[in-house]
């Protein structure tokens, strides 16, 4: 177990965009902070490398760490991993999170879910493996990256997105009052849209629409909502 003057921070989704920046921010703060990401010795690689370069050339405590926020066994094996090596958690920031674009009524249930998945669930298997030692200690911080579509969404074909954030700001909500007995806090941030910084935009996914119906009503519009953005 290692010892440290600033808080152990563990981010989800750290591998690009808001997770990334978040992470050498607060590691350039004093901070010990593990940049949580999956596929670290595959498509992640590369994220990977970059963060000890980061690390060595600041000389801040930042590190990679293997996280899938869709693997409890992953999750679990992550937040062990770090309390064995410093014996807590002082700071959980759910940075993790998947955007898909297009109309609504293009995707089908199960691909909701699996936005649902990646947006909200990801959030508790995360807290069922951390938050039992922050409960011990009666200390500490969670954090929750939202999103201001929560209050009503632009730019517009981003439902899915939209009502899995909603539903990840509603579990935060619970959470917060759930917690405070226990000396947990809760912060919710709130950012807006940022198309441009980040790979939030990139990295969304798109649905075919599942019949020629709602194909040929929506029939080019994704394009023109790209070319106004």
């Amino acid at each position: 177990m290692t010892t440290t003057t600033g808080d152990i921070v563990v981010i989800t989704g750290a591998s690009s965009g808001f997770g990334a920046l978040t992470a050498r921010a607060l590691a350039d703060a004093g901070h010990t902070v593990y940049a949580g990401m999956r596929l670290t010795t595959g498509r992640n690689a590369p994220q990977v490398q970059a963060a000890a370069d980061y690390a060595q050339e600041h000389q801040v405590d930042l590190r990679a760490v293997e996280l899938d926020v869709n693997s409890q066994e992953s999750v679990d094996a992550a937040i062990a991993r770090i309390e064995a090596e410093h014996g807590r958690i002082d700071v959980l920031i759910h940075n993790a999170g998947h955007m898909a674009t297009g109309p609504a009524e293009a995707f089908t249930p199960d691909q909701l879910a699996e936005l649902y998945d990646v947006n909200v669930l990801s959030t508790q298997r995360v807290n069922r493996a951390a938050l039992p030692g922050m409960r011990r200690r009666g200390r500490g911080l969670v954090l929750w990256v939202s999103s201001s579509s929560v209050k009503g969404g632009t730019p517009p074909y981003l439902a899915p997105y939209f009502a899995a954030k909603a539903a990840m700001d509603s579990l935060a909500v619970s959470y917060a009052g759930e917690l405070a007995r226990w000396g947990v806090e809760t912060t919710i941030v709130v950012p807006g849209s940022f198309t441009s910084g980040t790979n939030h935009f990139a990295h969304s996914g798109h649905r075919d629409a599942p019949s020629r119906r709602v194909r040929d009503q929506y029939a080019g519009l994704m394009d023109q909502v790209a070319a106004s953005s």
